[in-house]
């Protein structure tokens, strides 16, 4: 996945984003309709949507630094996003072993969003 292009990279990193959104947005359907799970249903649709959309938003960066900037957001969303899935597992309103594929997408995710900030940081070509 690595020899890619970098415009190859983050064309996918998008659709992956997306993709992951999408998976988030279902994972709330699953959480119970109680306090807790409304209280971090809505934490997790806004990081984990926010992911793919601060990615996109950053495609129509006017320079490299507003770029990075918006894939620097996107990380940070990223994160929070691991925060929530975890909590969802470790607190039991989801079983753990159904949300492993999900938090390691999201691993993944946080790794390909770190290459591009510093493949961008170093001037590569974008």
């Amino acid at each position: 996945m690595y020899n890619l292009s970098v415009g190859e990279r983050i064309f996918g990193i998008r659709e992956r984003s997306f993709r992951f959104g999408v998976r988030i947005i279902k994972l709330t359907v699953s959480l119970p309709k109680n306090a807790a799970g409304f209280a971090i249903g809505g934490q997790v649709v806004r990081s984990g949507t926010g992911i793919g959309a601060n990615i996109e938003e950053a495609q129509n960066a006017s320079s490299k630094r507003e770029f990075i900037r918006g894939m620097t957001i996107a990380l940070k969303e990223a994160r929070e996003t691991e925060y929530w899935l975890k909590l969802i597992a470790e607190s039991g309103l989801i079983p753990k072993d159904r949300l492993e594929d999900l938090i390691e997408e999201n691993r993944e995710l946080i790794r390909i969003l770190i290459t591009i900030i510093k493949n961008a940081k170093r001037g590569e070509k974008l």
